[in-house]
């Protein structure tokens, strides 16, 4: 079976449609995991001790160090060998971790990027230390994070295809499936790749949007 226009998108994108809740649910669980857990960590980063800071610092640099499909395996069987959950679950877990080591980074960059001497004239008008990180740095170091967490999102969505290997249902697992029946390879990753995509053109281009509608203004 050649690929034409009318099989790839008659048949070959609607099919493994079939799997794109998955593969999206996936993504978005483990990329509101992994912020939450890597804003947590990156101001461990920024305000902890020097143990802390340097725990976290050996932490991220391990993490990154590792190829993702490696961690992956290593984190599923680790946490579906500790508690009795799903592939689904786990999967979704793993990335989460992560992703959270990336977030964190990314967050400590933005927190960082803030002028210390906010947080001087906060504590000088009798604001306690966490009231001015929550109500002074931590909303414009979101805001600050927004770049390059959108880089992230896609980041997750283009990863998310590595739970297939654990034997999660989802684009790339359909993908296998059609593989073995069809014998066309090129075919059916040319859809997928068109797949993927959209998925993260769509999900930067929403991102964009936000980002432009909440950028700090300039007022030099």
């Amino acid at each position: 079976m050649e690929l034409t226009f009318n099989r790839l998108f008659t048949y070959l994108i609607p099919y493994l449609l079939g799997g794109i809740s998955v593969t999206l649910s996936v993504s978005f669980l483990a990329l509101v995991i992994g912020a939450v857990g890597g804003l947590l960590l990156a101001f461990l980063r920024v305000y902890g001790g020097r143990a802390v800071q340097v725990l976290m610092t050996i932490f991220s640099a391990v993490f990154r160090a590792i190829p993702q499909t490696i961690l992956l395996l290593l984190l599923y069987f680790v946490i579906a060998g500790s508690i009795n959950i799903s592939a689904y679950w786990a999967g979704t877990l793993s990335l989460a971790v992560i992703s959270c080591v990336y977030q964190l980074e990314i967050f400590r960059s933005a927190i960082e990027s803030v002028d210390y001497g906010q947080m001087m004239a906060a504590r000088a008008i009798g604001m306690s230390h966490l009231k001015a990180v929550f109500y002074i740095i931590l909303p414009q170091a979101l805001r600050r994070a927004l770049p390059s967490w959108a880089n992230e999102a896609a980041g997750v969505i283009k990863a998310s295809s590595l739970v297939y290997i654990i034997g999660v249902v989802e684009i790339m697992r359909l993908a296998q499936y059609e593989i073995a029946r069809s014998r066309q390879p090129f075919a059916v990753y040319i859809a997928v790749a068109l797949i993927y995509f959209a998925c993260t053109y769509l999900t930067n281009f929403a991102l964009r949007k936000v980002e432009r509608r909440l950028a700090i203004p300039d007022i030099s």
